[in-house]
């Protein structure tokens, strides 16, 4: 099975693009792994398992293509999976997976060693989604091979642990690759996720704002108007804790009142849960505390240049410290 030496040692930064709920697409995927980082998008982007397994077609024929023309080796690219038994999906997804041999499947709400064995038949790596300790144990027994540790501040689905804290803690007793998440917007952040000891960075606000992603402009100025301040964190919409935006709320009529219940709003007993969940996400955006670093909308490509710049950077910086000390 490959390892993590010969699966990213062709990045040109240490960064997966973080699956993004309804903004990521194969553009946004091919970008960047044309662009030498990993990305990712959730199988549940696309309504059908139909529609989904035309993404993976679509991705790997262009990332081909890409290879053939200029004989350079793209990322590899992941999908996201809810592995919960409100997904429906989840097991003609997984197939489909399989068939296609996704190289990185990445796990959400669910660690189950039966899924981890079908991805590693074929060859594949699995990344799981914990916001603290017990969520890593019970991954760890499943077999995963990576973990990807959401930290305070982070966007979407995220936890409440320092992530110097969580890092220290997760580490203990993984030893295979870990991957933080939260308020990672620049190759600054990035060199610091190195530093604390991850092996990956995973960015997600930061490329809501690139001009691969899927969404609205009013979403990415709204990300470009924030602060961290503007960040509020709440199970009101989706019934486990997340982080949105306070004025995509606002704009929905919920108050501090509202997003202060631990209970999830009721969006309407006539959809199944992931209607339901994709309905309340397209009106109140999600985003993490790193927006107070956003000020622009780039294209892939010179995002990733810049990242790098500030990554390369800061590691110079870095080592300056040591004539000193």
């Amino acid at each position: 099975m490959k390892n993590k030496i010969s699966l990213f040692d062709g990045l040109s930064i240490p960064v997966i693009a973080a699956p993004l709920f309804l903004i990521s697409g194969p553009r946004l995927v091919i970008e960047c792994c044309k662009n030498g980082i990993v990305g990712t998008f959730p199988a549940l982007n696309q309504r059908t398992s139909e529609g989904f397994e035309e993404w993976l077609i679509q991705i790997k024929s262009e990332l081909d293509e890409f290879e053939k023309e200029t004989g350079k080796k793209p990322a590899p690219f992941g999908v996201n999976l809810i592995v919960h038994n409100t997904n429906p999906r989840v097991r003609a997804d997984l197939k489909i997976c399989i068939k296609h041999k996704v190289p990185i499947v990445i796990t959400s709400l669910g660690a189950v060693s039966r899924l981890v064995d079908a991805v590693h038949s074929y060859g594949g790596l699995v990344f799981h989604d914990i916001v603290k300790k017990r969520h890593a144990e019970k991954a760890t027994e499943a077999g995963v091979d990576g973990l990807i540790l959401v930290a305070a501040g982070a966007g979407g689905h995220a936890g409440t642990i320092n992530p110097m804290a969580l890092i220290s803690e997760i580490k203990s007793f993984f030893n295979k690759t870990v991957i933080l998440s939260g308020c990672i917007s620049n190759g600054r952040d990035v060199a610091s996720a190195l530093q604390m000891g991850a092996d990956l960075a995973y960015m997600g606000t930061r490329f809501i704002n690139t001009k691969e992603s899927r969404a609205p402009e009013d979403y990415k100025q709204m990300i470009i108007d924030s602060s961290a301040t503007d960040i509020v964190y709440t199970a009101a919409v989706s019934g486990v804790p997340a982080s949105f935006l306070r004025p995509s709320l606002e704009s929905m009529g919920i108050t501090e009142e509202m997003w202060g219940r631990k209970a999830k709003m009721d969006f309407g007993k006539e959809l199944d849960a992931a209607q339901a969940e994709a309905k309340a996400w397209s009106t109140i955006w999600s985003a993490g505390q790193g927006v107070t670093s956003i000020s622009d909308d780039l294209p892939v490509q010179e995002l990733v240049d810049k990242i790098t710049n500030e990554f390369k950077e800061s590691i110079k910086e870095q080592s300056k410290l040591l004539d000193k000390y």
